[in-house]
């Protein structure tokens, strides 16, 4: 499958400044190659005995191909908003529908060298069984949030997704909006 070509490279995007407002659009490969900035939808999805989806991203995706995450999520499309995004991509990559609209808890700007996108952090609860996109998802579970922290130094994780899960511990301890 590593001979396929990495997913949504075509996609258009909105391109937005330092202060999150549109300033533009771009294709999405085009966005990742010259750096240009987007916005991002990560959505901690947790089931009714409060575990953690955790799983492996597919070697097809654009950006952090074969890397664990414990967020579901994407970028957010022209035009759409972040509500909608969370939701959206909740839905398509947990293979669900009907959850409820994904709580937001912050918003913080991703920034690396490689990569910059304006990031909103989510939270929802799901209660349906799940059927991950294949496309998008290689594997695939719950996890209680001690054994998700076991794993954060054995497997490798996504830069943003690490990121965003700093940001939400710093949260969750007071420590940011």
């Amino acid at each position: 499958m590593t001979d396929q070509q990495p997913l949504n490279a075509d996609e258009i995007l909105d391109v937005v400044d330092e202060n999150d407002q549109v300033v533009g659009q771009a294709p999405r490969g085009e966005a990742y190659a010259r750096r240009l900035r987007t916005r991002c939808a990560f959505v901690l999805a947790r089931d009714a005995e409060d575990r953690i989806f955790v799983h492996r991203r597919t070697p097809q995706k654009l950006v952090f191909p074969s890397h664990y995450d414990m967020f579901v999520g994407g970028v957010v499309g022209t035009g759409e908003t972040y509500d909608e995004a969370a939701l959206r991509e909740a839905e398509e990559e947990l293979g669900v529908q009907g959850l409820p609209q994904p709580e937001h808890l912050f918003t913080f700007l991703y920034e690396t060298p490689e990569h910059t996108w304006w990031s909103a952090v989510y939270e929802v609860r799901c209660t349906l069984p799940v059927a991950p996109q294949e496309s998008e998802i290689d594997w695939h579970a719950f996890v209680a949030e001690d054994e998700l922290d076991r794993r954060l130094s054995e497997w490798p994780w996504t830069p943003d997704g690490m990121a965003a899960w700093r940001q939400l511990l710093a949260h969750r301890a007071g420590g940011t909006r």
